[in-house]
């Protein structure tokens, strides 16, 4: 698949994983709210460019085999390019363990309501994780439905 990048959303409960891009002149989406991933490298298939970013961002190493629901989108930057978009779970001990890389300027674990109802998230992304939470059937609290 040719594509230019991926990005993840992580739930934990009611929050996911967040963090606030660099205020950096030229930046795309300066200073809003994201979430992990970035550009392919290579010829890397999504999981790994997606899996690779997430190490590189967040110190995370996180198998394959956690990315629960993918959707190929056009890619942010050059509607012509795709993009994929991954969702999946991190657990208390992974968020414990997460060691900041030195892009954005913090993260933290953000409820999914005040994500997606953020005036600096990035609007494409809030769009991308309401469409994967509800067809994961997780709704706005992250947590799976019942019944």
């Amino acid at each position: 698949m040719d594509f230019v990048g991926a990005k993840l959303v992580l739930v934990q409960g009611a929050d996911l994983l967040t963090y606030l891009r660099d205020e950096k002149p030229g930046l795309p989406w300066a200073g809003q709210w994201d979430l992990p991933g970035g550009g392919r490298e290579g010829v890397e298939t999504p999981e790994a460019c997606v899996l690779r970013e997430l190490e590189e961002e967040f110190g995370l190493r996180l198998g394959p085999e956690r990315l629960e629901w993918r959707r190929v989108w056009p890619s942010m930057m050059d509607a012509a390019r795709l993009s994929v978009f991954f969702a999946g779970r991190i657990l208390v001990a992974e968020v414990a363990a997460i060691r900041f890389g030195d892009e954005g300027q913090y993260w933290r674990m953000m409820p999914v309501a005040e994500f997606l109802a953020h005036d600096r998230a990035i609007p494409e992304m809030q769009r991308r994780v309401e469409v994967a939470l509800g067809e994961l059937g997780w709704g706005v609290t992250g947590a799976r439905a019942t019944g």
